[in-house]
């Protein structure tokens, strides 16, 4: 029987996407854990996974084609089956589900706030490919990873709903010994009152309607690059300015956790991780991968993080997991001065 094979969610901002290139072809016998195509989405280019068995149809899409998330782009069944009445499918784009592990909430101190605790364990906090003990991951990844010796509960998948597949397997890196690859990520969520409401809605307003001015201060950094320069005469990775400030605002915001905070609309999520993001400037825009766990690391973990991310951002090879979860941003404009 024909399957009609369509274009998933990739990302968590993704509407639409675009087929770079297919690596199969009319004809072709297919199984699943074969890649079908390469698709560009809102923020990277990535391969498209198989899940079906059998022979490649139709393929809807022409390389260079946009097409809208849920829509068909290629039929599977068996040599001469009719298919088209599977191309009239209407695209049903919806929205992935994002489910909340939910643990005992603190005994309350204070009466006037009910508080709601959410954690979570992942390493770099990917979307886990685990389910009640369960694995998900392709027949290609799995022989990959016994071949190479990889155990799979070490790898993030950045396939369909965490599953590992062959990018994965080749990309892993082993930790190395003493580094704080695991983390958890927790946060408490408090509700707000009207009246914090009513001022988080006018400031907003105002920030369209009203002129602004800025306050700044200078802060003397002379300590600090006179550390960096004794850094980079004996650490393996060179030390950055920018990996300096990374470190300094990632304990600044161990220390003033209500900085480390998000405004959810009804109530202010105060996140327990820290995950610094830093923006990077790329060809069609700006680009904001995640050192997660920033507080936990060295500078030179951050080092060598940030400086493979900013790679891979300008190569179009960065997965969700790279960009996801962010509790706080940086922009360093210091190349104009700032």
């Amino acid at each position: 029987m024909a399957v009609a094979i369509k274009l998933p969610r990739m990302s968590d901002t993704m509407e639409e996407g675009t087929i770079v290139s297919w690596e199969v072809k009319l004809g072709d016998t297919i199984k699943s854990g074969d890649i079908l195509a390469e698709v560009e989405t809102d923020k990277a280019t990535m391969e498209l996974e198989n899940f079906e068995k059998g022979t490649v149809l139709h393929l809807n899409v022409e390389e260079g084609g946009t097409i809208p998330v849920d829509s068909v782009i290629a039929v599977v069944g068996s040599e001469g089956e009719d298919f088209q009445d599977l191309l009239k499918e209407t695209p049903k784009a919806e929205k992935e589900e994002v489910k909340e592990v939910e643990v005992a909430a603190q005994p309350k101190e204070e009466p006037a706030a009910e508080v709601k605790v959410t954690s979570q364990t992942s390493p770099q906090s990917s979307p886990s490919p685990l389910d009640n003990g369960r694995i998900f991951v392709s027949p290609l990844a799995k022989k990959m990873a016994e071949e190479r010796g990889i155990d799979l509960n070490a790898v993030s998948g950045s396939g369909d709903n965490g599953r590992i597949i062959k990018r994965d397997i080749e990309n892993f890196k082993a930790p190395v010994a003493g580094t704080s690859t695991i983390g958890v990520e927790s946060y408490d969520e408090v509700p707000v009152s009207q009246m914090r409401k009513t001022i988080a809605r006018r400031l907003a307003d105002s920030k369209f309607t009203a002129p602004h001015f800025y306050l700044t201060m200078e802060i003397r950094m002379d300590k600090a690059i006179a550390a960096r320069k004794e850094m980079v005469d004996y650490a393996e990775q060179k030390i950055s300015v920018n990996d300096l400030i990374i470190k300094a605002s990632a304990i600044a915001l161990r220390k003033h956790p209500m900085v480390n905070a998000a405004w959810m609309g009804d109530k202010i999520r105060l996140n327990k991780h820290v995950h610094v993001g830093v923006a990077v400037a790329v060809e069609d825009g700006l680009l904001v991968p995640v050192v997660k766990f920033a507080d936990h690391k060295s500078l030179s973990e951050i080092s060598t993080e940030v400086k493979d991310k900013a790679a891979k951002a300008k190569n179009k090879e960065l997965q969700p997991a790279d960009w996801e979860g962010n509790t706080f941003t940086i922009s360093n404009l210091g190349m104009f001065g700032i």
